[in-house]
């Protein structure tokens, strides 16, 4: 893959980061890209490119994108958009100013630097977009409908996307992740404590013994939960492959939801998510 280049968001730990070494190691030129800038300077200490973008910060996309551009000579074969938080609570209990901060960081963030790289692509005839979503981008389970929004949001828009740029020689990607190993549990602490007023909140007792436990407690792996190893395993196959998937499914529970919501009623599949 000699001469190719990739720009990855999110990389400071987690998926971001494992994809970053790993298409270095294939012979990428990867452009590792972080929200903080002392992150972007140790991965520059490592030996990678890294552009300061954060979501939430339109001139960081501007100026993040204009640097790898730059660098190049002009072009981009690829771009991962990857990084994303979340911020657990009741549906009901979510103010409006959580759920627009979220936004712009997960869904329009994204979009914005999404459009800013498909005309470098259309000029070069050639590019992927790969958009890394969730299984919650497939079906909604309680306590996360903040980030389960913002996925739905991703999916539709991606899908559009897709068919939109049909037979220009950009392919667009989703990658489903299910539990996979990252900070995203310890990264919505912050956010979980600036919105939500869970003492006053109605179920304020199921917050205090479900959630703030999980949230709180020391890590342990969720059932399936797999490496950033097997997101990075997809993602290759997604930028390398002649004709590259539509979708590609990560982890067991995604495989097993992508099946149950096509075959079963919603309020069975509202059943069996309950469940666990």
């Amino acid at each position: 893959m000699s001469g190719k280049s990739i720009l990855i968001t999110g990389c400071s730990s987690g998926i971001g980061l494992n994809a970053a070494r790993g298409l270095r190691a294939r012979g990428w030129r990867v452009f590792a890209s972080c929200r903080r800038e002392e992150d972007c300077q140790r991965l520059r200490d490592d030996g990678f490119d890294s552009p300061r973008i954060d979501y939430h910060d339109e001139a960081s996309i501007a100026s993040g994108l204009a640097e790898v551009i730059d660098a190049t000579g002009g072009t981009l074969d690829a771009l991962f958009n990857n990084g994303a938080y979340a911020c657990p609570g009741l549906v009901e209990d979510l103010p409006r100013g959580a759920l627009r901060e979220i936004f712009e960081a997960n869904v329009f963030g994204w979009h914005d630097l999404t459009r800013q790289v498909i005309p470098v692509m259309r000029a070069q005839g050639q590019g992927r977009i790969i958009q890394n979503s969730s299984v919650l981008g497939l079906v909604a389970i309680g306590w996360r409908g903040a980030y389960v929004s913002t996925k739905f949001a991703l999916e539709g828009l991606t899908d559009t996307m897709r068919i939109e740029l049909r037979g220009t020689g950009i392919h667009v990607v989703l990658i489903e992740p299910g539990p996979v190993t990252s900070k995203i549990r310890e990264n919505a602490r912050a956010p979980f404590e600036r919105w939500l007023d869970w003492e006053t909140a109605a179920r304020a007792d199921e917050y205090r013994t479900k959630l703030r436990p999980r949230l709180y407690g020391a890590y342990s792996k969720d059932r399936f939960e797999l490496p950033p190893e097997a997101v990075t395993k997809k993602l290759i196959h997604a930028l390398e492959a002649p004709r590259p998937r539509a979708r590609y499914y990560v982890t067991t529970p995604t495989y097993l939801m992508g099946t149950l919501r096509r075959i079963l009623p919603t309020r069975a599949l509202d059943w069996v998510i309950s469940k666990g």
